[in-house]
């Protein structure tokens, strides 16, 4: 009896030496390894901007008075149609005298060619009767000579016809030149002249505001900066979402439509390459503005129903922490990973479905072969 009396205490001691200096468990959160999708994604280093495909800052290339101006900021206008028109009244009364010198030249070209036939006529008659010797040699020659002569005259009259044309040609290009047309169906978004304003052309080198700023709001896409280590993954084609601090949702129906062959250098420490992504759907379109501030996510890669982890739970690039429930131990786990973004990595070895590996990996004595327990039994499966 004193024996197990003494074995008891010795026991109790020993389980409370134990008890005392057992090491004391870290909290973990945890993750319950899983299957899911992973999108490799590429977004812009700095903000990027919504563009128009199309939009023309247009002046008069000839200097002079606004005399016609048949729109207003805000129209919808169609390709061709006059936006503005510089005084041309001179220019349209020179193209009316030119008409009028073309139909005059035509008469007289009328007269000389019905001449010049009758002449031709009257060679070709004397030319029979010679054949008979009812003709002398010196009229059939006369005859002759007048029918090349009139003919030759003829000819003059219509080549006077074709350079009168010719001019009245330059001067309705001359006219043209004093007028705006649009190049393309768009929305008018700027105006900067007025009725009767005198407007000059902008000297060579020397940007002055447009007479008329054109945009076709149907084509927009956004211009942003891609850091130039991700641009080599990035192709035209590939689909992309838009993300404006204009508006809440994102806008995923665009697609890349440009990389550009350069690198910018506006930085020394931040090369980029400028990307272009085109919206194309009519909801991506809606409510958009050229000028607006714009966010880029391309999709490069994508991996549906791979095995997945938290990007956050892996250590150097290649290990992870294994949580051992029936020891309450974690083990450093070597892991391949395959696609991954800011959220999910893919797991290609290493790991299996429904293992649990360790988030928290900043925490204080969160290590090899630490003692731990989940924090409060939370566990961040998604």
């Amino acid at each position: 009896m004193r024996w197990v009396m003494l074995f008891l205490v010795v026991a109790g001691v020993g389980g409370g030496l134990w008890w005392l200096s057992r090491p004391t468990p870290v909290e973990v959160l945890l993750h319950t390894v899983a299957r899911g999708h992973v999108r490799a994604t590429v977004s812009n280093t700095r903000v990027g901007t919504v563009e128009a495909c199309w939009r023309a800052k247009m002046s008069p290339s000839m200097p002079g008075i606004v005399a016609v101006l048949p729109v207003r900021e805000g129209d919808q206008v169609a390709a061709g149609q006059i936006l503005m028109e510089i005084w041309n009244d001179d220019l349209k009364a020179e193209l009316r005298q030119v008409e009028a010198d073309i139909r005059a030249a035509e008469r007289r070209a009328d007269e000389a060619c019905v001449t010049a036939a009758g002449a031709l006529r009257e060679s070709k008659r004397l030319q029979g009767l010679a054949k008979q010797r009812l003709v002398s040699e010196e009229a059939l020659d006369n005859a002759q000579t007048r029918a090349d002569s009139t003919g030759a005259m003829c000819e003059a009259a219509r080549a006077t016809i074709a350079t009168i044309t010719a001019r009245s040609g330059v001067v309705e290009q001359q006219i043209e030149r004093s007028r705006l047309r649009a190049p393309f169906a768009g929305v008018v978004a700027e105006i900067n002249a007025k009725l009767g304003e005198f407007l000059t052309p902008s000297p060579t080198g020397i940007p002055t505001l447009p007479a008329i700023d054109l945009i076709d709001m149907s084509c927009l896409y956004v211009s942003a900066p891609i850091d130039e280590v991700d641009a080599p993954a990035i192709r035209p084609g590939m689909p992309a979402c838009v993300s404006l601090d204009a508006f809440a949702d994102k806008r995923c129906g665009a697609v890349v439509r440009r990389v550009a062959p350069y690198v910018l250098e506006r930085e020394k420490q931040a090369r980029t390459v400028e990307v272009e992504v085109e919206l194309k759907g009519p909801e991506d379109l809606a409510g958009l503005l050229p000028g607006y501030s714009a966010d880029i996510e391309i999709l490069v890669d994508e991996r549906p129903n791979v095995l997945r982890i938290p990007s956050e739970a892996i250590l150097n690039g290649t290990e992870v922490l294994v949580y051992h429930p029936d020891r309450k131990r974690l083990e450093k786990r070597a892991i391949e990973s395959g696609v991954s973004n800011w959220e999910f990595t893919e797991v290609l070895k290493g790991l299996e479905e429904g293992q649990q590996i360790v988030t928290s990996i900043g925490r204080k004595g969160v290590t090899d072969g630490a003692f731990a327990v989940p924090d409060d039994g939370i566990d961040d499966t998604d």
